[in-house]
């Protein structure tokens, strides 16, 4: 570790707390209409949008009606998706000539983008053509980031409001959330990643001739290898920098390329990589503030903030302690910082960016549910390896996806509450609205299907050869390669230890399942106890009320979180990255 990678994390931090309070107050402005800058310009779509689809922006709806209709416009978008990929042999915008994608990996794709999990078990450059990368794929980072920010929304405005049934309009939010968040960010941002060598063009791969040949094993046919010496190379570009935008703002994290954040047409340069982990947590950070502001309690807003913060600072200290630290199984090997290398564990690692800004990438995208890398989760060490598969089984609540995060946490501040109020022997109580059995049961209800899916999916896959056949490393890290799938996939993460092969019948189909369990299964209990706290009375404080305003409820919230992940998830760590860990100190390696 060094002094520099330090600054860098530190500086980072400082930036993601400076654009908390701006970008909270222009969330809340534009969700409870508001006078904006941008309303000049965007008023008269929105207009001409209700006009063209019927939407009465004056008529809101009850927690059930919002549920559906969030589910409809996902069914809808899904099954859109599905159709391009399979169809795109015959689209325009195919320079490449393409094929259409098989069945399984469409489902799973589509399934993948609607939940804004992102899994890519494919190489975007050789298998999706510029139409299904733009009308398809990119569409949905728009649509899936838009609905996980009203979701938030509306949980924040079952908070706040007081005896109504009703959480807002999803058609009327999920509008003016892409035309006075999303769009305007996205259109600046991607320019500001063309001017930094992020490709944006819509011309065929060119085949160019190599400086430096070289030689490679080229397996054939008959399954005999063979010695080929390359001479040319196939430069593939397209229109990135418009995908990689709402990529990262979106916490959405399909690359348009194979290497992701790591290919250099995504992310060129060290100030590219800087803006990325900004916009990761950009959003997702300002919607504390929000929370704060449309509650009346902005303190507790900064509580909730101050959680997510700590969970984050515990993550990437770990990550790059473990990856600074290297490997003791290269013994006799120099693998301290110097001016001349960039010491510790480089394997899997862009020499440009080193093992700072990879563990904090790693970290970043963990912490929300985001899951674009700069390096190769597989190739970290056990324990850095363990702290972006720990991020997203505590639910990616620091500071989480954008929107997801927020209603992610608000679970963990339910059981917190709950918690304090069996201490002190009273009903709990949160922003003066009584905690009852019935949103404590939600709670829980939405806590017990992430687990359920991750670990009865990871079950059957450990002792399934269907299972066990993708993986590339026997023992424990194989073990956690086949848990972080399911871990990602219900999570809504996308990232991947990439040494498994999910581009199965078996993985395609059950990660598909997964991502939509972890998406709709979760949100519609967090909604029904939105719900259910519109419609309580305001119940004043008393001396006997836990407040949620300091750091006494801060360490509640961080201890709950931890001790449910801790409790649910343990054994399955112990049988993976931990017990890597402890053969690789004594000599083993898988």
């Amino acid at each position: 570790m060094t002094a520099n990678g330090w600054f860098q994390i530190g500086l980072y931090l400082l930036m993601i707390l400076l654009v908390t309070k701006p970008i909270g107050v222009f969330i809340t402005r534009v969700f409870n209409r508001e006078k904006t800058f941008l309303d000049p310009i965007f008023r008269p779509v929105e207009r001409l949008v209700y006009g063209l689809t019927g939407v009465d922006e004056k008529r809101e709806m009850r927690w059930t009606e919002y549920a559906v209709a969030m589910l409809l416009f996902s069914g809808v978008s899904m099954t859109l998706l599905y159709l391009i990929e399979r169809t795109q042999r015959w689209l325009p915008l195919n320079p490449q000539k393409f094929a259409n994608v098989d069945p399984g990996l469409a489902f799973g794709t589509a399934a993948s983008f609607t939940t804004n999990t992102n899994w890519q078990a494919y190489s975007g450059e050789s298998t999706m053509s510029y139409f299904t990368q733009m009308v398809g794929l990119a569409y949905h980072n728009f649509a899936s980031a838009a609905v996980g920010i009203v979701l938030a929304i509306a949980v924040i405005r079952g908070i706040s409001r007081k005896e109504t049934d009703k959480l807002g309009n999803f058609w009327v939010d999920t509008t003016r959330c892409l035309l006075w968040v999303l769009l305007p960010i996205c259109v600046v941002g991607s320019l500001i990643f063309v001017s930094q060598g992020v490709v944006q063009n819509l011309r065929p791969y060119i085949t160019v001739e190599l400086i430096q040949p070289y030689t490679a094993q080229v397996a054939g046919a008959d399954g005999k290898t063979t010695t080929q010496v390359v001479t040319h190379q196939v430069i593939a570009q397209g229109p990135v920098a418009s995908q990689e935008i709402i990529k990262e703002l979106g916490t959405n994290g399909g690359g348009f390329f194979n290497a992701n954040s790591a290919h250099p047409f995504e992310n060129p340069t060290p100030f590219s990589n800087f803006f990325q982990l900004v916009l990761i947590f950009a959003i997702p950070s300002g919607l504390t503030y929000t929370l704060g502001r449309m509650t009346g309690s902005q303190r507790h807003g900064w509580a909730v903030w101050a959680a997510m913060a700590f969970l984050f600072l515990v993550g990437v200290a770990t990550s790059y302690w473990a990856e600074a630290k290297g490997n003791p199984l290269l013994s006799g090997t120099d693998q301290r910082a110097s001016a001349l290398q960039s010491g510790g564990n480089m394997e899997g690692k862009e020499v440009r960016f080193g093992i700072a800004n990879s563990a904090l990438f790693a970290t970043v995208t963990t912490d929300a549910s985001c899951g674009a890398v700069n390096s190769q989760h597989d190739s970290f060490t056990p324990l850095g390896g363990m702290v972006p598969l720990i991020n997203i089984m505590l639910g990616e609540v620091a500071f989480g996806g954008v929107g997801a995060g927020l209603y992610g946490i608000f679970v963990f501040v339910i059981l917190a509450v709950f918690i304090a109020g069996l201490m002190v022997g009273r009903t709990p109580e949160y922003l003066g609205k009584k905690i009852e059995s019935y949103d404590v049961k939600m709670a829980m209800l939405a806590v017990l299907i992430l687990t359920f899916t991750i670990l009865s999916f990871s079950a059957v896959s450990v002792v399934k050869t269907y299972g066990t056949s993708s993986i590339s490393n026997p023992g424990p890290h194989g073990l956690s390669q086949i848990l972080y799938a399911y871990v990602s996939s219900t999570g809504n993460n996308g990232s991947a230890f990439g040494g498994l092969n999910a581009n199965t019948m078996w993985y395609n189909t059950t990660t598909a399942v997964a991502q939509l369990l972890g998406r709709f299964f979760m949100v519609i209990p967090v909604l029904a106890i939105a719900g259910s706290l519109a419609k309580k009375k305001s119940v004043p404080e008393s001396a006997g009320t836990f407040p949620v305003t300091g750091g006494l409820f801060t360490g509640l919230l961080v201890s709950t979180i931890v001790i449910v992940g801790a409790l649910t998830f343990f054994p399955a760590l112990s049988l993976g990255p931990i017990l890597e860990h402890l053969l690789m100190n004594a000599g083993k390696a898988f």
